[in-house]
């Protein structure tokens, strides 16, 4: 099986004119126009539909990577069960509030899908192993982007090391600047191409940090990093697309935290089980009795 063989089914639908005959792009056309329906469909049914021979069908399921019609089949009732393609969720002016909902459903769940299968899992380890020998982080990014720098900053308990996650880009630029040998910059941006984030990252490399990105594609940020996490997402400027990068890069930083806190080890995870704990009592989420006992320690503080 090949790389391309390995992605998703309607990926490959979608992208499948180079290696597909004219035929079998018919059968295509057919099971993309109402995939649902397809699932249901037997050999001969389809390939009347698209007014094709059988065989023809069968050349189209093995032009893809399957064993047959069965196992095609199979697959694409899969592909349904995470959710539509995008080219079935583009959402319209005149759309119902309810085909809406659907719509940006589908459309995040299958871009979530994508970017799952695509992870490069070492790329995420080595990330891991450089924010656990960190003696500082700094995650920098703009707009959606920097939504997931400000999250990240709010898992900095779990990383157990000093974060720092500035909104402002002289900050940012000026924090890269103060950044020594041992410290991390984690920088986020979906085309890789945002010049200040490069700016600033390149600035913490000079100072001896080392550069994680996080990019949505092969990109200048990408090539500047010591490691590199692609997040692969049906991410385009449609004006009715949800930002399902941002999505996707919260998943990981929730990936990110989870790894470093568990590899920290028990002592560590005592400590985050205890804050979590007073944290519950803090803002009044305890059991009453844990609340009973807390009030009166502070009155004996008092």
């Amino acid at each position: 099986m090949t790389a391309d063989d390995a992605a998703p089914l309607m990926e490959r639908l979608l992208h499948a004119d180079d290696r597909l005959r004219p035929s079998e792009r018919k059968v295509a056309a057919v099971v993309l126009e109402d995939p649902a329906a397809a699932v249901h469909l037997s050999m001969a049914t389809l390939a009347a539909r698209a007014g094709v021979s059988e065989p023809t069908v069968m050349r189209f399921c093995t032009g893809l990577g399957f064993e047959g019609f069965h196992s095609f089949r199979i697959a694409l009732a899969e592909a349904l069960a995470i959710g539509l393609p995008v080219t079935h969720s583009a959402i319209s002016p005149d759309d119902a509030v309810e085909a809406i909902a659907i719509k940006i459903f589908d459309h995040t769940v299958s871009s979530l899908d994508r970017a799952r299968r695509s992870l490069d899992t070492a790329a995420v380890a080595a990330a891991v192993e450089h924010l656990l020998a960190a003696e500082e982080v700094l995650f920098v990014g703009l707009g959606a982007s920097g939504i997931i720098a400000q999250d990240a900053l709010q898992q900095s308990m779990l990383l157990g090391v000093a974060c720092s996650a500035p909104i402002d880009l002289h900050q940012q630029f000026m924090a890269a600047s103060m950044l020594r040998p041992g410290s991390v910059v984690v920088a986020i941006s979906n085309t890789g191409r945002s010049r200040s984030i490069i700016d600033i990252a390149a600035q913490g490399k000079r100072k001896g940090a080392t550069v994680i990105a996080v990019v949505g594609a092969p990109s200048p940020l990408l090539e500047l990093s010591d490691v590199g996490v692609v997040l692969r997402t049906f991410e385009d400027t449609d004006i009715y697309t949800p930002t399902v990068s941002r999505l996707a890069g919260l998943v990981l930083i929730d990936i990110l935290a989870t790894a470093v806190a568990v590899r920290r080890g028990p002592e560590h995870l005592q400590r985050l089980q205890e804050m979590k704990e007073a944290l519950s009592t803090f803002r009044g989420s305890a059991a009453p009795d844990a609340v009973h006992v807390s009030t009166e320690v502070a009155d004996e503080v008092d």
